[in-house]
Parts: structure tokens; sequence; C-alpha cells
């Protein structure tokens, strides 16, 4: 039975799920999808992923900076919906809008919730050293991500899991769950699961001053911000006033002093163990593996990395 169905994303991370919709008998009646951003100097505007593919498959394209406004109210009542799928919109849906479609507002969120409600889950679980994490299936109500779900399933997060890694496992996982939750709406037979509200935990958005690594800390928090910053913005250190992000790394149990290169395999001591790096990235060059870099670029044992 097809239902009309409004879409709302923004990242890659939302684009399978609207492929997957699209491919179905449902109607995508409009997709809305954050604003262009301009560039930096402001020379060329960058489309969201969604809205590049909404455009890919001649859907109907809304991408307002303001959700208050009369007119895209008054534009989204007349949609008149059956549900409305959000994934990674990133934009606070105002109360007002959760009441004008017919069985309300569905969210995929990259999290087991009531853990990591908010902006950046994906990149916390893996900072936090969690062992896994996977995704709700929620209704979307006025608190942020407090709605009950319908369903949750988990995935393991493993030592050299990164955020885009991650990420694409989870983006896919949500997909495929999307047309058997619209079923078993349509059907009436969806059971919704309140949270555990004082379990809640939040992952408030990733700032830029976070990405620098500090090494006092231990080998093994230190890999979790490289793998959960990994590729943005990437975890960074710099040596002689340059920016070097490691793009990819494992942990040594070798020993030596705290932010020092303690051998020739770029081995850099840690407060506890050592990081090994695999892949590095000089400030404005390409990401290479360390055997590549440390051809062209010379550093000696026991060089300190700058605080």
């Amino acid at each position: 039975m097809s239902k009309k169905i409004v879409f709302m994303g923004t990242p890659e991370f939302s684009v399978q799920t609207l492929k997957i919709l699209s491919e179905s008998q449902h109607d995508i009646v409009c997709v809305y999808s954050q604003s262009p951003k301009k560039s930096l100097r402001g020379l060329k505007v960058n489309l969201s992923p969604v809205q590049l593919e909404a455009k890919k498959l001649n859907l109907n394209v809304r991408t307002p900076k303001d959700l208050n406004t009369e007119e895209e109210y008054k534009y989204f009542k007349s949609l008149n919906p059956y549900l409305v799928i959000v994934v990674a919109y990133g934009k606070i849906i105002p109360k007002k809008y959760l009441d004008l479609s017919q069985k309300g507002f569905l969210n995929i969120h990259a999290s087991l919730l009531p853990k990591w409600r908010g902006a950046a889950p994906i990149q916390r679980s893996i900072m936090n050293n969690d062992k896994e994490t996977g995704i709700s299936i929620m209704k979307i109500e006025e608190k942020l991500d407090a709605g009950p779900f319908m369903t949750q399933l988990k995935i393991k997060i493993l030592e050299q899991t990164t955020a885009g890694i991650l990420s694409d496992r989870l983006s896919k996982l949500g997909a495929e769950q999307i047309l058997k939750c619209i079923s078993l709406i349509i059907e009436d037979k969806a059971k919704f699961v309140n949270q555990e509200h004082g379990k809640a935990t939040y992952a408030k958005k990733i700032e830029k001053s976070e990405a620098k690594i500090n090494w006092k800390d231990s080998a093994k928090n230190i890999l979790s911000k490289i793998n959960s910053l990994n590729p943005s913005p990437g975890a960074w250190f710099a040596i002689k006033g340059i920016r070097y992000k490691i793009r990819k790394a494992s942990i040594s149990n070798l020993n030596g002093p705290i932010g020092e290169i303690i051998n020739e395999d770029f081995i850099i001591g840690c407060k506890t163990n050592s990081i090994k790096v695999l892949e590095i990235q000089k400030e404005g060059r390409k990401i290479l593996s360390i055997n590549d870099f440390l051809i062209g670029n010379k550093f000696e044992k026991g060089e300190k990395i700058s605080e």
C-alpha cells in the first residue's frame, strides 16, 4: 500500500535510506535538507549529499534556513504526509510540525538510546571506548532524542573501527530496516518502547579544539580519539610548527618518554604504552603510509612533539 512520505536528512549518512525509500512503492512527496553551504571564499555553493541525491532522483527538494516561518509551515501542512522519515536532518523540528503527519515523525538515530542522544553519537561511542553501538528507530517527540523506539539493532566496535567505517555500517543498517518499520506502522502492528530517561547520556557536537592529541593520555584513549575523528576533523599533533593528522594507528606495547618519538618506526610514547603511526597526513598534503611518509620526512628518535 503506497503512502505519502516526507524525507528529512542532510549528510551522506542519510542517503542510503533515501535511496531505499525511492525504490519502494511509497511516494516521496518532498525531501527536506539543510540549506547549501558556501565554501570558505564564497566562490562555490556546496549542496548537501541528500540534496544531490534527491536531484538525481528527480524528487521535490526544499532547503529552508528556518522551519519556523509561516510560509514553510503552511507548505509542510499542505503536503499532508502519512509519515515523515528523519535521518540526521541536523535541525530541531519545531513542536508544531509534529502533528502535521498522520503517523508522526520516525527517526533513525545512530546509537542505542537512551545512550548518546544528540549530535555526535558515532564519534562519542568510539571516543568513549564503547564495545558496541547500533541504531534506534524511534518516534520524534518534543525533547531531543527522547521518544520511544520501535526497534534497535546492535553492531560491534572493533579496535580499528573509525567514525567513517561505523557511519557507513549504521547507515546501511538503518536503511535496511526502514521499510519493515513502515509496514508495521501501516498494519498497525508497531510497538514502541519507552526509553529509560534516567540512563540517558549526551553526545555533544565535536569541537575542533578536541582534535589535538594529548600524549599524556593512555595509548588506548588516544587511538580511540584518532578513530573517532577519522575522517573529520582528524586528530593531529605538531612538530616544529607543522601539523600532522594521524589517519590510522595501532597500540604498541613499547614504553618511552611521553610525547617523544621512541624509535625509527615513528612510535610515540604515551602515558601508558605507545602509539604506532600507520597512516599520516602532513598539513596540506595527501595521506601516506608511514613508510612512504618517512622516505621524504626525516625525524630523529627522541624528537619531542609540541604540546
